[in-house]
């Protein structure tokens, strides 16, 4: 995949600025695009934080706080539908995906930058974030043994259907990891590859729709990669309250399983 990337200044130029570092230690090592790309998004937060954070104002606060505070909104308002009130809880890992997913599709329409997203490395580690962050909290909630009773089916279900239901859970929600990695790598690197072969043909204009319909397709990769994450907790976290509702009618856990298959 490496060998598709082409060359960027600014990676030559931190290859360069550690190379005498790497060369006093006894290694040969050359930093990849993607690593490069993804540590600037991450300093860029931090020094965009540090500034937001000492210019904060509740009485006149400044557009760019507005800015902030509304996508913040947004995201808190995805978590609250799916989680209620414990939505707020999961904003700072399910934000934080959000925004670096966004702003690292949005780097492949900068020259002399690339996409970070447009390499399966970086989306298979969101992914898999994301796939331990949801499990997590599914056996914090429910406790160790409940949790994962629920991969072994519905109550109810005839014991000789266990094994075959454990196995269809599994493999449900393994395939989780492989769906959100995909999807992100497989859209921003199509994207950024028929930017890049436009732009080889006829510079500077004719790869400036395919940029624009970029600015559509990274907002909306980065909403998919807050939302499928959300559902994926709401199916970890509120299984027993589902149990709760439906014991007395008899529905049992079929309903969080449906929605687990729907989701995954």
């Amino acid at each position: 995949m490496e060998k598709l990337e082409h060359p960027l200044l600014i990676v030559d130029w931190v290859n360069a600025l550690f190379a005498p570092l790497f060369r006093a230690l006894g290694l040969h090592v050359v930093i990849p695009n993607f690593i490069v790309m993804s540590v600037i998004i991450v300093l860029a937060f931090l020094v965009a934080g540090l500034l937001l954070r000492s210019r904060l104002s509740v009485e006149n606060p400044s557009r760019v706080q507005i800015v902030f505070e509304d996508l913040i909104l947004a995201v808190v308002g995805i978590l609250e539908q799916f989680l209620g009130t414990r939505g707020r809880e999961f904003l700072p890992i399910i934000g934080t995906l959000g925004a670096f997913v966004l702003v690292g599709n949005y780097m492949g329409l900068i020259p002399g930058f690339m996409a970070p997203t447009s390499n399966i490395n970086v989306t298979a580690a969101c992914a898999v974030v994301a796939w331990v962050y949801y499990h997590l909290h599914g056996i914090r909630t429910q406790g160790v043994v409940s949790y994962f009773k629920h991969f072994m089916g519905p109550s109810g279900v005839p014991i000789v259907m266990v094994p075959i239901m454990l196995v269809v859970e599994l493999i449900s929600h393994c395939s989780r990891v492989l769906s959100l990695t995909l999807r992100l790598f497989g859209n921003i690197f199509g994207e950024e590859l028929v930017i890049l072969i436009l732009g080889l043909i006829v510079p500077y204009f004719v790869p400036l729709p395919m940029m624009l319909l970029g600015l559509v397709t990274g907002a909306l990769q980065a909403f998919i990669f807050v939302l499928l994450p959300t559902i994926y907790l709401q199916g970890a976290i509120m299984v027993d309250h589902h149990d709760d509702d439906h014991a007395a009618d008899g529905h049992g856990a079929g309903a969080p399983h449906a929605h687990a298959a729907v989701a995954a």
